[in-house]
């Protein structure tokens, strides 16, 4: 990618199939960014960016993995309290979708300006995503708090788990804005080319997570509260990094600035990143709502062990599900730059090769799944009826993982060209298919049938995907060219241009 921060307001127009900006503009020459989006072999440039945006999605699994593994081997209480720290998730999802709601609203844009050459209108859109951050983090704090226990008895915390939801729950909330900025910030660093930085500011939170956590767990005693403060101080200096690299680092082409600022930039932010937003808050919904069936149809005798099993089950999931979100949300600079420089066949070649990486990561992790299932619920407890009942959960939820690769592409595929009114209905068909056989099965089946929600929204939500994607892609991409090419024609009939 190239970029000057000197360059004019409006670029001269390039016709589609232009390869990238001049090596020249205005007398400056243009420097070198860490991946050209224009002009880099497609298939090197998905590696490049997908592989450190995967990596970085893997190592901050490890904020809420790490946790639960440390505190599921606390002395005497480890299954108990790891149900309570289980039913805080969807806190970290509704943080995580907020996030996204800003980060990969405004990084989309962002590349398609970028490919557009116009750095004024990215720049605008930095400093809009950054003010909402801000004013985000401060909201969620503001309203959490005062309902904290209400809300943890509406997520299925019991009499026995509240005690240990509460100290997590509440200790985890000072860090809701440090996690916001650093995940909303990270999509805008990762967007401009600079997987390897966003890599490297997630990398830096993890491994002081994994460090501090058996300090404050075991060694300070701290139990749950401990946990919950190693992963806050670990955010704290995730957050650091992606302000110091926009905000002072000179290799970033758009870095954070203040003024500027348009509500109808933040309604187009907000309009793009709303489908994201709305997937990983029904996810918040959807874990609810497991927890609360969980316990209903487990009763007295099984509902904390099922809670614990699903707790287990959805760390699995995580580790599938954060590294696709990275390989897909990672390249959605390089379709979100071609797009907006008309470079439509370099588009469609970055999706065919996206789709291949996307299925080959999620048949290795079938295959994990089924193999090592057991062996990763015992990162989290020693319990044999615990045990026996995550592995076969883990196995139930990986069974259609392959087609759920395939969604993330075409959904986040969509979104990266701009049209969330293609990606926002795919997404919610998905959700609805679980929310149905979320209710439906345990209902029929007992509470144990409930994992099976996973792999039929897994299949049928992705078969309406694939459709919508032959049905409209080339479609889409077709206006686009054409477009440009009418464009281009217009101005070279207009004399003086």
């Amino acid at each position: 990618m190239r970029c000057c921060r000197g360059a004019a307001r409006k670029a001269p127009f390039l016709p589609c199939g232009a390869e990238g900006a001049a090596a020249h503009r205005g007398g400056a020459i243009v420097a070198k960014q860490e991946n050209d989006l224009g002009r880099d072999a497609i298939g090197t440039l998905v590696l490049r960016i997908a592989v450190p945006s995967m990596l970085a999605q893997f190592v901050s699994v490890l904020y809420s993995i790490v946790d639960r593994m440390y505190i599921g081997n606390i002395p005497m209480v480890g299954d108990v309290a790891l149900a309570g720290v289980g039913v805080c998730g969807p806190v970290v999802t509704m943080v995580g979708s907020v996030a996204f709601l800003i980060g990969v609203g405004g990084a989309p844009l962002m590349s398609i300006k970028l490919g557009e050459k116009d750095e004024a209108g990215a720049r605008r859109i930095m400093a809009n995503c950054f003010l909402m951050l801000c004013v985000s983090a401060a909201a969620l704090m503001a309203g959490i708090f005062p309902f904290a226990r209400r809300m943890l008895l509406v997520f299925g915390a019991s009499e026995a788990t509240l005690p240990y939801a509460m100290p997590y729950f509440t200790t985890y909330l000072m860090g809701t804005p440090f996690a916001l900025m650093a995940t909303g910030l990270n999509q805008l660093i990762v967007c401009q080319g600079f997987a390897k930085a966003g890599m490297k500011s997630i990398l830096l939170g993890a491994v002081m997570n994994i460090v501090l956590d058996p300090v404050f767990i075991f060694t300070l005693g701290m139990g749950v509260r401990g946990g919950a403060l190693a992963t806050v101080l670990s955010q704290m200096a995730s957050c650091a990094y992606a302000v110091w690299f926009l905000l002072f680092s000179k290799r970033a082409p758009i870095s954070i600035t203040f003024g500027g600022y348009s509500l109808r930039v933040m309604g187009r932010v907000l309009a793009l990143g709303f489908s994201p937003f709305i997937i990983i808050a029904m996810d918040n919904v959807m874990i609810i709502a497991m927890n609360a069936l969980l316990q209903r149809y487990g009763g007295a005798a099984e509902g904390d062990m099922l809670v614990t099993c699903a707790t287990i089950a959805q760390s699995f999931m995580l580790v599938v599900t954060m590294p696709l979100g990275g390989i897909t949300g990672g390249t959605q600079s390089i379709l979100g730059y071609n797009y907006g420089a008309c470079n439509t066949a370099r588009v469609k070649q970055a999706v065919r090769t996206v789709m291949k990486l996307c299925v080959g990561y999620t048949l290795v992790m079938t295959l994990a799944g089924f193999a090592a299932g057991g062996l990763f619920a015992r990162l989290f407890s020693r319990d044999a009826a615990v045990l026996e009942q995550a592995a076969r959960a883990i196995r139930i939820c990986v069974l259609s993982i392959v087609p759920l690769g395939v969604q993330y592409e075409i959904v986040d595929g969509f979104t990266a060209l701009g049209q969330a009114q293609i990606a926002l209905p795919l997404s919610f068909w998905r959700k609805a298919v679980y929310f149905a056989a979320l209710f439906a099965l345990p209902a029929v089946f007992g509470a144990r049938a409930i994992f099976y929600a996973e792999p039929v929204s897994d299949v049928l939500g992705p078969a309406v995907s694939a459709a919508a994607y032959f049905l409209f892609m080339d479609r889409l991409l077709q206006r686009r060219k054409a477009a440009a090419d009418t464009r281009h024609w217009q101005q070279s009939q207009t004399p003086g241009t």
